[in-house]
């Protein structure tokens, strides 16, 4: 077995980092209502109908409003946010670059969202 010289060694590290980074940089959430097939519109565009899931790569803040439409239910409005949870791999991936920490918080696994009968 051959062993891995300096050279190897940063050019593996510089590359698990770039994985790290690239994987760390997007969130996803799972949005559900009651009932399901429900319209759901994010920031004012209809995405389509839940149970939806919401990928992103916005920076650590960022805020989606959302509107939850469905026949003999009132509209539902609320917004979540892309600080709900630490991101462990981009804060490892901002020991070697700084530019992760903009991704340092994450979406929740999932949201759930309780509509009213009119």
């Amino acid at each position: 077995m051959s062993k891995i010289n300096c050279t190897q060694r940063v050019n593996l590290t510089v590359f698990f980092s770039l994985i790290i980074l690239f994987s760390s940089c997007s969130s996803t959430t799972i949005i559900n209502t009651k009932p399901s097939q429900s319209k759901l519109y994010i920031n004012g565009e209809l995405v389509g109908t839940t149970p939806y899931k919401h990928k992103d790569s916005k920076i650590v803040g960022s805020t989606n409003t959302i509107r939850i439409e469905k026949d003999g239910y009132e509209t539902y409005n609320a917004s979540f946010s892309k600080d709900e949870k630490i991101n462990v791999g981009a804060i490892i991936a901002g020991i070697f670059l700084l530019v992760p920490y903009l991704w340092v918080m994450k979406y929740e696994k999932g949201h759930l969202y309780e509509l009213t009968k009119k």
